[in-house]
């Protein structure tokens, strides 16, 4: 690989420490937020204002970071909560109420204790709704001085705003710390275009849409990532496991009876028929993976079989 301007032979970074955290990941370990010169201008968590709450923590940036990263996908109303980097519910919306609803509704246990990030401005009713749960960080890019009153009555709820939303489509670098070096690449900000129909059955209208949102969160769970979704929301996650059949397995048990008539999409191409066979016996009607496989026939023999549809997008989204 030849050097290009992005990846430079030599990379000089001068941080400015913005604030000590009360510690890191755990109570023993020391931690301080940093300023990244790469991205100036770039609306995120790391420069957002706090309208009000209590000190942030580390955990509480790393998570916050994941949500509104990942609710900045969405041009319509989305929302997005967020425990342990990890979307546990996501979903679009007329409104940013009806979008949090919607995203509450697919795993309220997990979402405990977790971060909500929306892509629109707070206003009151959506505040009143997310009060109602106990959360640590709520991020938007606004809110409305009668949805900050509600937020008021909870003085400990932290609530960033980051003015605006970043374009998710710029070519940005992400920096991660390995012991003795710096991991640098471009920011994953590959976006849906051709998607191949591989099956004898395309998908309806309505699995399509659903298929690319189900990928497009899909893209911010950890692999092995499963996703399913129907009607514009996440019914079930299954995030971080290591092989691709328990993160399908853990994504029916938190969908349940929601998954009839789902979707699925998975981060990465599936190496045997196995999660086909799981998710046509949990109800998915249609599927989207990257495909890629030397076994990719016998995925598409298994959807065939059972009537259900498979777009292949030949984008990889792992996310470690």
């Amino acid at each position: 690989m030849t050097d290009t301007p992005e990846l430079p032979e030599e990379l000089i970074l001068r941080l400015q420490r913005l604030q000590l955290l009360r510690y890191g990941e755990n109570p023993h370990q020391a931690a301080a937020l940093y300023r990244n010169p790469l991205e100036p201008e770039r609306p995120c968590v790391a420069r957002a204002r706090k309208a009000q709450g209590k000190e942030l923590s580390y955990n509480n940036l790393l998570d916050a970071d994941a949500a509104f990263e990942c609710v900045a996908e969405f041009s319509e109303p989305a929302a997005v909560i967020v425990k342990h980097t990890n979307p546990c519910g996501a979903a679009i919306g007329a409104t940013p109420h009806e979008a949090y609803t919607k995203a509450l509704a697919c795993d309220s246990v997990s979402a405990f204790g977790g971060i909500v990030a929306l892509n629109r401005q707070i206003g009151r009713e959506v505040a009143e709704e997310i009060t109602l749960l106990f959360v640590e960080v709520v991020v938007a890019p606004d809110a409305a001085p009668d949805a900050l009153e509600v937020f008021a009555k909870k003085p400990n709820v932290r609530v960033l705003l980051t003015g605006s939303m970043p374009d998710l489509k710029a070519t940005t670098l992400a920096m991660r710390s390995i012991s003795g070096g710096i991991l640098v690449q471009e920011r994953d900000n590959a976006v849906l275009e051709e998607l191949k129909v591989v099956s004898k059955r395309a998908p309806t209208d309505e699995e399509m849409a659903d298929l690319k949102f189900a990928f497009t969160i899909a893209k911010h769970v950890k692999s092995n990532a499963i996703v399913y979704a129907k009607d514009g929301a996440t019914v079930g996650v299954g995030a971080g496991q290591m092989s691709r059949i328990d993160s399908t397995k853990i994504a029916g048990e938190k969908a349940g009876k929601r998954t009839a008539g789902s979707v699925m999409a998975s981060d990465a191409f599936f190496p045997f028929p196995d999660v086909v066979v799981a998710a046509h016996e949990a109800g998915i009607t249609a599927i989207i993976e990257p495909g890629g496989s030397k076994n990719d026939q016998a995925s598409i023999d298994a959807v065939d079989k059972h009537g259900m549809a498979m777009v292949f997008t030949g984008v990889r989204h792992f996310r470690h």
